[in-house]
């Protein structure tokens, strides 16, 4: 199965197809991807020093970057040096993706046809898009879409009104009723004249005994793929966005959110209504209380409160400061 397969790519393209100021090349490219995942012939690009490592290691031959950042880069890659990396992202992934800036309506949706799916069990008014594969012993509620090519496991239960796209599911998840799953992330460039959007090619990953309650959001990555790990929870209207990485055997309380680029650690517990800052890294084993900002990584085995969250410690000490 190919690495993206809900969205259309066009190409290959030369570089100077891609970029009008580029000399002559015989190269060509077929994708464009995160520094960690593009090969020799797919694009890169890299916009924060948060991401050096990345950048050191990387097999792309091309990286969109800026000329203050490219000299992390490994001799091997050529810097193409722009002044806004991400506008000239968006661009290119308008070249290869031309219809991923806007979630547009599933023309394939039908009322599935029972006999493709004899030990599947469905509610009324369901209706399925083309090449989806549903698993033995799922039920999916009344009043729910499921768009093409989404791959759901065995025994899992599906609730009502639940909307799914761009998604790859396991076995024994649970979704509740209300849920949207796979769908376009907050992504805008800001500009005077006309907010750009940025399309998003990414996948949702949800693996195998996750368990997600009514009325959450899961948007799909942008370039990346956004991933729940195994045995993770989710309670209410928990907002994750584009290509948040959630690890496995995490608690979730109500009304969290979770920034684009996250990522959670294994065995991570959230209070309600704690929010996590895009770009963080925060470690396995982590507790964050309740109603807590975090604009910081946080590092394994650490209970974090307040905001801006810090240590238990440091947030008890304060308080106590605040009353004296």
């Amino acid at each position: 199965m190919p690495d993206n397969f809900f969205f259309k790519r066009k190409g290959p393209f030369k570089l100077n197809e891609l970029f009008n100021d580029i000399n002559k090349t015989n190269d060509i490219f077929t994708d464009i991807k995160t520094l960690d995942k593009a090969s020799s012939n797919e694009i890169t690009f890299f916009d924060s020093s948060i991401y050096k490592s990345l950048a050191n290691k990387t097999k792309s031959k091309v990286c969109i970057t800026t000329d203050k950042l490219k000299h992390s880069l490994p001799k091997t890659c050529k810097p193409i040096i722009v002044k806004n990396v991400l506008n000239d992202v968006a661009r290119v992934l308008n070249i290869f993706y031309e219809k991923a800036d806007v979630d547009y309506p599933d023309q394939s949706l039908t009322v599935p046809d029972k006999s493709n799916y004899l030990h599947v069990k469905f509610g009324n008014n369901v209706f399925i898009g083309k090449n989806v594969n549903l698993g033995d012993k799922t039920y999916i509620g009344s009043n729910t879409i499921i768009e093409q090519g989404v791959q759901i496991g065995k025994n899992c239960t599906i609730g009502s009104h639940v909307f799914i796209k761009n998604s790859i599911i396991g076995d024994n998840v649970v979704i509740q009723s209300g849920c949207k799953i796979g769908l376009k992330g907050f992504g805008f460039i800001p500009a005077k004249e006309k907010n750009i959007k940025f399309p998003h090619i990414g996948k949702v990953i949800i693996k195998n005994n996750v368990e997600i309650a009514s009325s959450c959001t899961l948007d799909r990555g942008s370039i990346d793929d956004t991933i729940i790990g195994e045995n993770t929870y989710l309670d209410n209207q928990v907002h994750v966005a584009h290509n948040v990485k959630i690890g496995k055997n995490c608690m979730i309380a109500g009304q969290v959110g979770l920034a684009g680029s996250s990522i959670i650690g294994d065995d991570c517990s959230i209070g309600g209504q704690a929010g996590i800052s895009g770009h963080l890294r925060i470690g396995n084993n982590v507790k964050i209380g309740g109603g807590s900002g975090v604009v910081n990584n946080v590092p394994n085995n650490t209970v974090v409160m307040g905001y801006p969250a810090v240590p238990l410690k440091e947030f008890l000490k304060n308080k106590k400061r605040k009353k004296n």
